[in-house]
């Protein structure tokens, strides 16, 4: 294992080692950080407020993390991909931040708009319309945040540096102001003004650190932007019709209570899937990107390297977590509950076939085909949607765990397919 891990590393060049292991290192640390907060927090919220609650808070950040995928519209790797292959023109850099924040704006008020409306005519909404309110506050942090301006220009440590601030506040906050069930309102509503504030700091730093200016854009500049991101913009919604849907789901079609039982066990395998394999695919991204540009075949072999190494690693450590997920349960929560239990050990057979498909399916986008990762993530929200809520139907939460061990597998069915296939990969 550890010796594909090496191999991988002696393809890139010292100079690309240092920039790749610096953004490894930021991102593992945010993560981290990231993790380790909730893993504090999340045992006192349950305790605190109840599996009710907690279960009506995850709900309504599901139903945020719609808008989230509207804002953002793809610019996280189109914008990220764009700045990475122009960040010696500072003009061209400036061109591209101006379009896309111009962009991303426009879409945060119709996002607005459409809450407001919803809030009013929707009865299931408007009940609860403070928390989905205050959870809204997300979607204007994340527009404000250029996330994908210092992932292009591999400068993840202000990242890591403002999110981390910002997490040991929202923590600390909670931790301070939410006493007995009736506070639950105060944690949505601390993480969306500390991260607004963040957001803030980011863009700040972007136009003073890094001397960005703002063009005005014209219509070509701004249609552009929309044309490049609109393939992965369909992928990630695509995506997110059978990732984000699930807890959405579970709480459209059960209660607040077995919402908080999925939501618990579905925060706990995002924590063992993604960490630290999301943050060497974020740093890694830009970096293969520019690889892919010069010699396709070293990319492509770097890939390989690597993917290689995840697997290995997931077949040796997620047994290990199979065993021990009732004492994880026990530590997260406080009891083992024995619904989210059996939930984390349905997704962690979901979780290795992420694992064994997350640089595959990204190097769709380092290659530039996009269309071939739309294709993939379309396909499968076609069958994977309506599949949700049949199986939620007819075995209630347990059938959203169900709903993603069949989809996650037939991506990485797909992709291994697609990749086969592409012309690169026989030269």
């Amino acid at each position: 294992m550890f010796g594909v891990i090496k191999k991988a590393y002696l393809l890139a060049t010292p100079a690309e080692r240092k920039v790749v292991l610096g953004n490894v290192l930021s991102l593992s640390t945010l993560q981290g950080i990231n993790y380790i907060l909730p893993l504090i927090v999340m045992p006192y919220l349950i305790r605190v407020i109840g599996p009710e609650k907690f279960g009506l808070l995850a709900f309504a950040q599901a139903f945020a993390q719609y808008f989230l995928i509207l804002t953002d519209y793809g610019f996280s790797y189109s914008a990220t991909r764009e700045v990475s292959l122009h960040r010696e023109n500072h003009k061209r850099v400036s061109l591209i931040f101006s379009s896309v924040t111009a962009v991303k704006f426009v879409l945060l008020l119709a996002s607005f708009i459409a809450l407001v409306l919803i809030l009013r005519f929707i009865p299931r909404f408007g009940n609860d319309w403070r928390v989905f309110a205050f959870s809204f506050g997300v979607v204007v942090a994340n527009t404000l945040f250029p996330v994908w301006f210092y992932q292009g220009i591999e400068k993840m440590r202000y990242i890591s540096v403002l999110n981390i601030i910002g997490g040991v506040i929202c923590a600390v906050g909670i931790l301070v102001l939410v006493k007995e069930p009736r506070d639950y309102l105060y944690v949505p509503l601390i993480q969306s003004l500390v991260f607004m504030v963040i957001g803030l700091a980011g863009l700040y730093l972007a136009f003073v650190k890094f001397q960005i200016r703002f063009i005005f854009q014209t219509y070509g500049d701004i249609l552009k932007e929309l044309k490049d991101g609109w393939q992965i913009f369909i992928s990630i919604l695509a995506i997110n019709a059978y990732t984000n849907t699930r807890i959405f789901a579970v709480g459209l079609l059960t209660n607040n209570v077995l919402t908080g039982y999925y939501s618990i066990a579905e925060k706990i395998a995002n924590v063992i899937q993604t960490f630290p394999l999301a943050s060497f695919s974020q740093a890694i991204y830009p970096r293969l990107s520019n690889i892919f540009h010069k010699n396709q075949r070293r990319a492509l072999k770097l890939m390989h390297k690597i993917q290689d190494s995840t697997i290995y690693i997931a077949l040796v450590a997620l047994p290990v977590i199979f065993l021990v997920s009732p004492w994880i349960v026990k530590i997260v929560c406080g009891a083992k509950y024995p619904q989210a239990i059996l939930t984390l050990r349905l997704l962690l057979v979901a979780a290795f076939f992420i694992n064994a498909n997350a640089f595959r399916v990204q190097f769709l986008l380092v290659s530039g085909r996009m269309d071939l990762y739309s294709k993939i993530h379309v396909i499968i929200a076609l069958i994977g949607l309506p599949l949700i809520f049949i199986l939620i139907y007819y075995f209630s939460y347990l059938g959203a765990a169900f709903s993603t061990i069949i989809t996650e597998l037939g991506i990485l069915l797909l992709t291994l397919n697609t990749l086969e296939a592409l012309a690169f990969t026989k030269k």
